[in-house]
């Protein structure tokens, strides 16, 4: 009888599919404890997390409906968009960038000026384009250097200056034995590129055939983060389990403080629920910026651009 239950409860539940960013890591501990602890069931549905990896592009699996569900920064969604694809976002879950460069200060780079000329580290596409919006501003004249996922170049003197994100990479070099204070930080939210980083994204067709189902899975997901943020040591087994599975090296060391840079970029500073909502001015002055420097041609209307989730539970 008990299986009987159990089948009968399975039917009823909703498949959907996600893609997330990257590989299991801390940057996504909010999706795997919703998906451990049933978060995603209590809520009608099955969710199925696909590994994430460089040879998974979240854009193209969202765009050939490989994925329900993919995470995107908002500048390559802008792209996506004004490229026509009709992707719309359905909940911004971090609202700010910790995206960063990193320098050692014995190099003599101590301003953005004094970057010019040097050997500069960069992830590729979608990665690219604050970096290259950044350059652009300053008008500066660097030699870019293909940088893979990990920071080993950088610790071996093979560039001066290197890619970074805040809860990820900087940690990393730290971790390695330089000291804060032998580096030089850029980060770019304090360089008037504040460009929100990880939202969740689905198709038009998506919503309009199934709005309970984008609304039950950012309701879901959101619940997810907030179990995750108020436990940290569970949330930390769980992503840790997943990276396992996914054949990936964990230290718990760094995934700690990956999550507790997540919840600096996610929860709220007033206490408040987590909305998911995507600010109205964040996405005009993100899109302002990518006109001008014609990496779009238009910003895309931001009411057929975002759906507010109904977060009510």
């Amino acid at each position: 009888m008990l299986t009987q239950a159990h089948a009968a409860v399975a039917e009823t539940l909703k498949k959907a599919s996600l893609l997330p960013l990257w590989s299991p890591q801390a940057q996504f501990a909010g999706y795997y404890t919703a998906l451990e602890r049933g978060i995603y069931r209590k809520h009608g549905i099955d969710l199925t997390i696909i590994t994430g990896g460089p040879n998974r592009s979240p854009s193209a699996y969202l765009a050939n409906g490989t994925a329900d569900f993919t995470m995107l920064w908002l500048t390559t969604a802008m792209q996506q968009r004004s490229a026509g694809v009709r992707l719309v976002n359905i909940a911004q879950v971090v609202q700010n960038s910790s995206l960063m460069l990193v320098a050692r200060k014995s190099s003599g780079i101590r301003t953005p000026a004094d970057m010019n000329g040097k050997k500069i580290g960069l992830w590729g596409d979608p990665f690219a384009i604050p970096p290259t919006v950044f350059f652009t501003r300053q008008r500066l004249s660097v030699r870019t250097v293909p940088q893979s996922y990990t920071i080993n170049l950088f610790l071996r003197g093979g560039i001066d200056v290197a890619s970074a994100m805040w809860y990820n990479e900087y940690h990393t070099i730290i971790n390695a034995g330089i000291d804060p204070d032998e580096l030089s930080l850029f980060f770019f939210k304090d360089l008037g590129l504040n460009l929100p980083e990880d939202g969740l994204y689905a198709l038009e067709k998506t919503v309009r055939r199934d709005p309970a189902l984008v609304d039950s899975f950012v309701r879901a997901t959101l619940e997810g983060w907030e179990y995750a943020f108020s436990h940290p040591d569970e949330a930390l087994d769980i992503v840790i389990k997943q990276m396992r599975l996914a054949r990936i090296p964990a230290n718990r060391t760094h995934q700690k403080w990956m999550l507790e840079r997540m919840r600096d970029l996610i929860a709220p500073r007033d206490g408040q629920a987590l909305t998911g909502a995507l600010n109205r001015e964040d996405y005009q002055a993100t899109g302002r910026i990518l006109q001008k420097e014609r990496m779009i041609r238009a910003i895309p209307d931001y009411d057929a651009f975002t759906r507010r989730p109904d977060v009510r539970r």
